[in-house]
């Protein structure tokens, strides 16, 4: 028999048995639950996510394409170029504003391509750096702008100042307004064009040069503008088989010339050049002044310029292959010349001259053949460019009319003329070759100066006033100044 106090504790002992099942039941049911509502919350994500991935999948899309700045350094707002540019204000971009100042200019000069950015300035009295986010897989145009104006807060001539991008010197010890007197111009750009940017953040910094005492420094505008890579592997005339890797080294603009054309704005660049801007040549021609200018001529309608495979549009504008400069009709005379241009460049320095060519008139190899120079070296013997253009012409039939080519020459320039020196582009008839017109042509021209070994691109100030300019170049400047 059993006892009561036995039967009491087997009473106890299911109860407590039956609440641990329902507890445990309990939190099951409760752990199910909470799994449909993190399911829910998981399927909502999913949904939300898919939105947000829509947005980012946009917002990256957008972000593939390079971002180009065009700043207006000094001004307190976006503003406006004549050509309908907009140029945000600096402010933003300016690791310390307080190492700088700001003015307005009083009065611009009529020769100004445009008043923005040449409206407003930022001034520097220590080192200031600008700071951008940039794309890391292209190479880079920056442009720096200088109207060198005086004030009571801009004195020029104690605007003396470096600027370095990154590990490239780009000014060292600069002065605007001497440039600008050497250049006869009212203002100044100075273009680079740089190696990609692997950390994707380019810094600018400025900082005032030891000498004068009390030196500033000051900027106008800046352009910085994702590139494609418009450089390759170069002969280096003068030596026999060696060549310069350009397409690794950071690069000056020295000169950009639509040879016998038109002066060509930034807005008018082929697409995806950069907006560059490219001059006249007449003031850069030198020789007797009868024969020295050659004569221009301009494709005609029944001509249509057709860009090979191998010459990308963005190597240079339509308007550049559309005009052209030859010696002229007398055999004569033209065995007797040159056609040659004279640049004033600084010394200790490789430079690229790149020629653009592209023949309108002629049809057939062999027709106008020639030789090119540099600095009295032979860059190129027998330059046909009827010949090179056929070569390329891959499905535009068998004639190289019409066909854009360029070629790139390498030249060392040393120190031998106590710190000046020049580089010269001649063009003289080929004779060997018996072509059946003894002349030469050139449509565009450019040189590129390349960085040393220690990065640095900066050159002496130069000397006022350019004696390559002809009269009549600068007569003619001064007649499109007042019609314009």
């Amino acid at each position: 028999m059993i006892s009561n106090t036995k039967i009491l504790c087997i009473l106890i002992l299911l109860s407590l048995s039956l609440n641990t099942i329902h507890v445990l039941a309990g939190d099951s049911d409760k752990k199910d639950s909470d799994e449909k509502d993190k399911d829910s919350d998981s399927d909502q994500k999913d949904k939300d996510s898919g939105s947000d991935s829509k947005e980012d999948s946009d917002s990256k899309k957008d972000s593939d394409e390079p971002e180009l700045f065009l700043i207006s350094c000094g001004s307190p707002e976006e503003v406006t170029d004549s050509e309908g540019r907009k140029w945000a204000p600096d402010s933003k971009f300016l690791a310390c504003s307080e190492n700088s100042s700001t003015a307005k200019v009083d009065s611009i000069d009529p020769t100004l391509p445009s008043e923005e950015p040449y409206g407003s300035a930022r001034i520097f009295n220590t080192t200031s750096s600008y700071n951008l986010s940039v794309t890391t897989k292209k190479r880079l145009w920056i442009r720096l702008h200088f109207y060198p104006f005086s004030n009571d807060c801009l004195d020029q001539t104690r605007a003396y100042f470096s600027v370095v991008a990154n590990e490239f010197t780009l000014l060292n010890n600069f002065s605007a307004a001497t440039t600008a007197e050497a250049l006869t111009e009212a203002y100044v750009v100075k273009e680079f064009s740089l190696t990609p940017v692997t950390s994707g953040k380019l810094n600018i910094t400025i900082t005032p040069s030891q000498q004068p005492e009390n030196a500033i420094a000051f900027l106008n505008g800046i352009e910085v503008i994702p590139m494609p890579d418009i450089f390759k592997t170069t002969p280096l005339i003068g030596f026999v088989d060696q060549t310069i890797e350009v397409q690794n080294s950071s690069v000056q603009t020295m000169y950009r010339l639509n040879v016998g054309g038109n002066f060509i704005p930034p807005t008018e660049d082929s697409e995806g050049g950069g907006n560059r801007t490219w001059h006249d040549d007449a003031g850069y021609l030198i020789g007797a002044p009868a024969t020295k200018f050659g004569i221009t001529g301009e494709a005609n309608g029944n001509v249509t310029i057709k860009y090979p495979g191998d010459v990308p549009e963005y190597i240079a504008p339509l308007a550049v292959y559309n005009t052209g400069r030859s010696m002229g009709p007398s055999p004569n005379i033209n065995l007797n010349t040159n056609l040659t241009w004279h640049f004033d460049v600084d010394v200790n320095f490789t430079y690229v001259v790149r020629l653009h060519f592209c023949d309108f008139e002629l049809e057939m190899a062999n027709q106008r053949v020639f030789d090119i120079f540099l600095n009295n070296h032979t860059a190129q013997e027998g330059a046909d460019v009827i010949g090179w253009a056929g070569s390329l012409a891959h499905g535009h039939g068998s004639s190289g009319q019409g066909i854009p080519v360029y070629k790139d020459y390498a030249i060392y320039v040393n120190d031998r003329n106590n710190g000046t020196e020049q580089v010269w582009v001649a063009l003289h008839p080929n004779e060997k070759t018996k072509p059946e017109y003894y002349d030469s042509l050139l449509n565009g021209l450019e040189v590129f100066k390349i960085n040393d070994t220690c990065g640095n691109l900066g050159g002496q100030n130069p000397v006022p006033v350019r004696h390559c300019y002809s009269n009549e170049f600068l007569t003619k400047k001064g007649d499109d100044a007042k019609s314009s």
